[in-house]
């Protein structure tokens, strides 16, 4: 699959038959979710259990227009588009309304987990993890050459053993073009980078030039609240956050975290978004992190803090450092990381 597939005008909605849901076979129970442009069900589709997306038709002809749009850019991705980490496509019908229908990951929202856990924090193996899940559905997507738009824990689920993460919600998503010029019509405030705001205002649907790296500092923002489980610019309304971020460079304090892991978080939002890595990079950057964390007790039952695809620490965590200059290992393989990357930038 390469990143050249179609994206359909507003008047236009064409699936594979494959994908096309009979809505006769759909059964709509309870309300799970609730976003500015739809609701999500839990529900049933041909005795599977399913979450069940519904967006309202709007009531203007402009609004009408944006949201089937919007409808068919997200059924066109989650349906060419498949990864372990992304949440699993089922189908979609656009009649008698717009529905898209997804596996139903009983685990819930990264927000609400993390907020049933405060004042608690994550295991640091667990947070990596959940954070090694993420990369591998951003790399996921933009290999393909998809932005997603809007990383942030309202938009990442859990699995029913808590173990795994994925990502989900495509409605904001875009193919990256370097000539297209593409709307700051996005998420919540709080998670977007500072390039995506107007350098005058916060108008929504202003064009803007902006490329995939704008995951990349949300993934910052979100890898920082994993860590520390509490609400990033705390104090600040969301507009207050991004005003400071865009205007201020302000981000959440970084002083606390271990120096190896400041240096992933510190990279993914710089302010020149060609300086911040890839999700090729930054995963390995955590992996390389994550090998060098002894297990330790998790502060909460270990069946929420088991992770499947950690990976293992030294058999001796006495070599993580260099006896000559101290520095930790992993620090030093996380700096040659970001040098590579620098002449990679600088040497086309």
């Amino acid at each position: 699959m390469g990143s050249g597939f179609g994206f359909y005008s507003m008047g236009e909605f064409n699936l594979d038959a494959k994908w096309m849901i009979d809505p006769k076979l759909l059964f709509v129970g309870p309300q799970i979710g609730e976003g500015a442009h739809a609701k999500v069900y839990e529900g049933k589709y041909k005795n599977q259990t399913v979450a069940i997306k519904i967006v309202p038709k709007g009531d203007t002809s402009e609004e009408i227009a944006k949201r089937e749009a919007r409808f068919a850019r997200e059924v066109a991705m989650l349906s060419r588009v498949q990864h372990k980490n992304l949440v699993k496509f089922i189908g979609a019908c656009k009649e008698p309304v717009m529905v898209i229908v997804t596996e139903l990951l009983l685990g819930g929202t990264l927000r609400k987990y993390l907020l049933n856990m405060r004042p608690r924090c994550l295991d640091m193996r667990v947070a990596i993890g959940f954070a090694l899940d993420i990369t591998r559905a951003m790399e996921c997507l933009h290999s393909h050459g998809i932005i997603h738009r809007d990383l942030k824990p309202e938009n990442l689920l859990l699995t029913a053993d808590h173990k795994t993460v994925k990502l989900a919600d495509f409605g904001l998503a875009r193919e990256e073009s370097l000539t297209e010029m593409m709307t700051a019509e996005t998420g919540t405030y709080r998670w977007m980078a500072p390039e995506l705001y107007s350098t005058v205002t916060l108008r929504q649907g202003e064009k803007k030039h902006y490329n995939h790296k704008v995951d990349a500092y949300s993934f910052a923002i979100v890898l920082w609240e994993l860590i520390h489980n509490k609400l990033p610019f705390q104090g600040m309304s969301n507009l207050q956050a991004a005003y400071a971020a865009a205007f201020k460079n302000t981000r959440p304090s970084a002083d606390d975290l271990p120096e190896d892991l400041a240096l992933i978080v510190t990279s993914c939002w710089r302010e020149d978004p060609n300086a911040r890595p890839t999700f090729s990079q930054i995963k390995q950057m955590l992996l390389n992190y994550l090998s060098t964390i002894s297990p330790r007790e998790p502060a909460i039952p270990p069946r929420i803090f088991t992770y499947e695809n950690t990976v293992l620490p030294p058999k001796s965590p006495a070599s993580a450092t260099d006896p000559q200059t101290g520095k930790s290992l992993v620090q030093r393989l996380l700096k040659s990381e970001l040098v590579k990357w620098s002449l990679m930038k600088n040497n086309p």
